[in-house]
């Protein structure tokens, strides 16, 4: 009891200080610093529980910010966040899809991390009459080479971006959000089916024993149609995340996604010997090869239920997909023998490629102009924005970004984090792949691009276009969504 009246006691003294009549002891130069802030977060997927210990730690060491969480569904968020920003009500900091940073830097809706903060902290002195007083300190700013250092690559390819600096007509890289958490595409298998089948292991390569085991785990009842699929692959609206799995295998195959705002998908390599190889072509045969009734290793269609839907249901032995969906499989299939693998590479490849999926925190421009701040004078705009982009990079912090990171079972966008959680049973797979992560700026309209995605494997899959004028189209299609 007596801790809590202390505890009472010295919040009080600093909040006085702040609030009260203690602001005459304070300078002017110190005030600037500690005037009350609130800050309006919006994020999905994660409620205010998951972030409750990493804000409380924030205000705990900053007594005068207030942070408001609030927690939206995916299916209104972006549309929520356009009309928030067009009436000058939006948050102050926010996520976005690691994919929507530039679109999001483009349209001018997110600022970068100043590139130096400082902020206020309470000194208590005294034992038996509490007086406190403020130091100014400068916080750690996280520049881009901070970014490489600490962060896995894909997020520096996606987060840091280079700009023209107003003073010196120069480049300069500027860091526009920092991430949390990153996921991966990995393999979940059902361990019965294989064991049925007489397989020991999951496949480590997209090669002939791939092959052959999808074609040993693929059943047909006597009118032909599937009973038991091999693996999701070669469809579009019932395959979980679809455009994910083909970019890999785009990737994996040596295909150049996007090159300076230019999409090259559909191009040769400029480092390839062999003028006639197309990797996204070859890429997306193979993909559509799997539901081509033709081909031995027909093995998917699009009358059959979603990919997640049917491994639930113990029909399909092997499904590519994110972290997030080990919580619905485990609920849904409490009882389902299921394990998870790598992401198949491409055999005798120098290099592995595997691929990121994740959210990012930003900072809203509109801090700067919103006129209820301003009103308040440009000073207070300015520190508000700090203090958003100073929460920010405590979040990402290794101790903050653990307690999250232990709240919502995610995996780590921090390299130092990677050795313990790749000792994690549930989460190991996933983290291991983190390393030899990549992503692609899809355009500034990704739902767009993966319509575009959907509507080039549909073409192929129904006969309508060949492989070649399928590819070549959907990349002029996207390459509209990037200007």
């Amino acid at each position: 009891m007596a801790k809590k009246i202390i505890s009472f006691c010295v919040l009080f003294i600093i909040l006085f200080s702040i609030t009260g009549c203690g602001l005459n002891r304070v300078d002017n130069t110190t005030k600037r610093y500690i005037q009350p802030v609130t800050l309006n977060y919006w994020r999905v997927w994660d409620g205010p529980d998951d972030f409750a210990d990493i804000i409380a730690a924030y205000t705990a060491a900053h007594p005068f910010v207030k942070i408001n969480y609030r927690k939206l569904r995916y299916d209104e968020y972006e549309q929520a966040l356009i009309e928030a920003f067009a009436t000058d009500r939006g948050p102050d900091i926010f996520s976005i899809h690691n994919s929507w940073t530039r679109k999001y830097q483009e349209k001018g809706l997110i600022t970068a991390m100043p590139e130096k903060i400082t902020m206020a902290y309470p000194i208590v002195s005294g034992s038996i009459k509490k007086e406190v007083t403020w130091e100014l300190r400068p916080s750690p700013v996280v520049n881009s080479n901070k970014v490489k250092t600490d962060f896995i690559d894909a997020v520096y390819d996606d987060v840091v971006i280079s700009t023209i600096d107003e003073s010196t007509k120069q480049p300069k890289e500027q860091v526009f959000a920092l991430p949390l958490s990153v996921d991966t595409l990995t393999m979940y298998y059902n361990k019965d089916l294989f064991n049925n089948a007489g397989i020991v292991a999951a496949p480590a390569f997209w090669n002939r024993e791939f092959q052959q085991n999808v074609k040993k785990l693929t059943k047909q009842n006597n009118k032909g149609e599937i009973i038991q699929s091999g693996v999701a692959l070669g469809g579009s609206d019932n395959i979980e995340r679809y455009s994910d799995i083909l970019a890999l295998l785009m990737m994996q195959s040596g295909a150049e996604m996007m090159d300076k705002n230019q999409v090259t998908f559909y191009k040769a390599p400029n480092s390839s010997t062999q003028k006639n190889y197309f990797p996204g072509q070859d890429a997306l045969r193979f993909y559509t090869d799997f539901t081509n009734p033709s081909k031995e290793v027909y093995s998917w269609n699009n009358t059959l239920e979603k990919s997640l839907d049917m491994f639930i249901n113990n029909k399909l032995a092997i499904m590519f997909g994110y972290s997030y969906m080990l919580p619905e499989i485990k609920a849904r299939a409490p009882k389902l023998n299921f394990a998870l693998a790598g992401m198949p590479q491409i055999e005798d490849s120098a290099y592995s490629i595997n691929f990121a999926n994740y959210w990012v925190e930003t900072v809203s421009s509109k801090i700067l102009t919103n006129a209820e701040n301003l009103q308040k004078g440009n000073d207070y705009a300015k520190q508000k924005l700090n203090t958003a982009w100073d929460f920010i990079r405590f979040a990402a912090e290794e101790k903050q970004a653990k307690k999250y990171l232990d709240k919502t079972k995610k995996t780590t966008a921090l390299r130092s984090l990677i050795p313990e959680q790749s000792e994690d049973p549930e989460l190991g797979m996933f983290a291991k792949q983190l390393l030899t992560a990549k992503s692609w700026y899809r355009g500034h309209d990704a739902n767009a691009m993966e319509m575009i995605i959907k509507d080039m494997i549909d073409s192929v899959v129904s006969g309508q276009k060949p492989i070649a004028e399928a590819v070549n189209l959907a990349a002029q299609k996207i390459q509209q969504t990037v200007k």
